[in-house]
């Protein structure tokens, strides 16, 4: 029953796409193209391959094709979701203007006035019958004189003069925004600072910094040269705990293991975490585990460090449970001394209900992006209880990180990267 519903789902988003690039074809191609030209043929080609690429991009990586092809198609496979995106907001936003336009165009069209028929012609002679034969004048100049001016040519608009103005239009706005927040994610994640308060925490905890990391997705767009700037940015920050939640990489470690070398140059006083996200689990979380590992992080699968000031405790995500490594709170969070404060690393932020039934004092959380791409953050809402920033459920608060990379598209939107060093404050300070 679940393989039916997913294939009409599926079916239906196909069947969407293949409208909205038809549409989109006649506003931007049909609609400004003269028929059989260059340009027509140019945009007709790029109708049909640029959402083949799209489609590409986001199924090789799970089909193992080599990685040099998924870097190849993920480019511009990515880039056009994103330019798709904003271009059908565009376009709608614009249809009215364009038919209000056509609706003047049609009202300024001149009127054919059907001349009268009675009475005799124009250049008929003096007194002669209604239906005499016109006579020819005797001599016609062949240019008109130089003191009569020319009836002027029509210059208004027409309609493909239109249709090129509104497309035109569009397309520039929607090129501009995905160019704008692409730069934002190639330029590196901006360093956010924010100071939580914990009841339990000691005196000598204030001011205890934790980088936190997540969602970096390396894979075949972002690569080393963003992990790199990452690793940068952390370690100016000094941090006392780097913590990376999860949704480190899009695919495995053969092919993006010289991206993930960088992470060895993390430096904290009390040490570099890593909890798994649910992308860890399509490219085979065990895997990465023990790559972490031996670049120096202490992954938390559903465990807990005893660190000076408080607990810091790590859980699986979700995703995990078809496999049988789901998120086990008692294994990490049972046997505690509750009255130290605690920390926790979880990837989903949909996991906060299990934190503050075990009392937790702060949960660590990435997943949403933030939304990445406006208005996705309305859907991120849906399905997430925070998605970006800190709130607090009963006793516990939860800090979420809009993240450090992007999925798919490299692209943000409303939604700018970063990373976040959480200040924990203890109220005997």
């Amino acid at each position: 029953m679940m393989i039916v519903v997913f294939a009409l789902v599926a079916l239906a988003v196909l069947a969407l796409l293949v409208l909205v690039h038809r549409w989109l074809w006649i506003r931007l191609v049909r609609d400004t193209t003269a028929p059989g030209g260059l340009p027509r043929r140019i945009g007709t080609s790029l109708a049909i391959a640029l959402p083949l690429l799209s489609v590409a991009a986001l199924t090789t990586g799970r089909a193992g094709v080599p990685f040099w092809l998924q870097q190849a198609v993920a480019w511009p496979g990515f880039l056009w979701l994103a330019v798709l995106l904003y271009l059908t907001l565009t376009m709608l936003v614009a249809e009215p203007i364009r038919a209000l336009l056509l609706r003047r165009l049609a009202h300024r069209a001149p009127s054919e006035a059907v001349p009268a028929t009675s009475g005799a012609p124009a250049n008929a002679p003096a007194g002669a019958p209604a239906n005499a034969p016109a006579v020819a004048p005797a001599e016609a100049p062949a240019v008109a004189p130089a003191d009569v001016p020319a009836e002027p040519a029509d210059r208004g608009p027409s309609r493909r003069t239109i249709a090129r103005a509104v497309g035109g239009a569009a397309a520039a706005v929607a090129l501009g925004t995905v160019a704008n927040g692409a730069h934002g994610v190639l330029r590196g994640p901006t360093v956010k600072r924010v100071k939580v308060p914990l009841a339990k925490l000691p005196r000598a905890a204030h001011g205890f910094r934790i980088a936190v990391v997540s969602d970096v997705h390396l894979g075949p767009v972002l690569g080393r040269a963003h992990t790199l700037r990452i690793v940068d940015a952390v370690n100016r920050t000094q941090p006392d705990v780097i913590a990376i939640v999860g949704d480190l990489v899009d695919g495995n470690v053969h092919d993006l293991g010289p991206a993930a070398e960088p992470l060895r140059g993390l430096r904290a006083r009390h040490g570099s975490y890593f909890v798994t996200g649910n992308h860890e689990y399509f490219s085979g979380a065990a895997q990465w585990v023990d790559h972490v590992r031996e670049l120096g992080l202490t992954p938390l699968e559903n465990a807990r460090r005893v660190l000076p000031y408080f607990d810091l405790a790590g859980v699986n995500d979700i995703a995990g449970e078809s496999e049988g490594q789901g998120p086990d709170f008692q294994a990490a969070l049972g046997d505690r001394d509750r009255s130290r404060a605690a920390v926790l690393l979880a990837h989903q932020p949909v996991v906060i209900h299990d934190a503050v039934r075990h009392g937790v004092d702060l949960q660590l959380s990435g997943h949403t992006h933030g939304g990445q791409l406006w208005p996705g953050n309305y859907l991120a809402e849906l399905a997430n209880p925070t998605v970006a920033g800190l709130e607090r459920y009963g006793d516990t608060q939860l800090y979420v990180s809009r993240g450090a990379g992007a999925w798919g598209p490299p692209v943000r939107v409303g939604a700018p990267s970063d990373i976040t060093v959480v200040e924990l404050a203890s109220y005997q300070a």
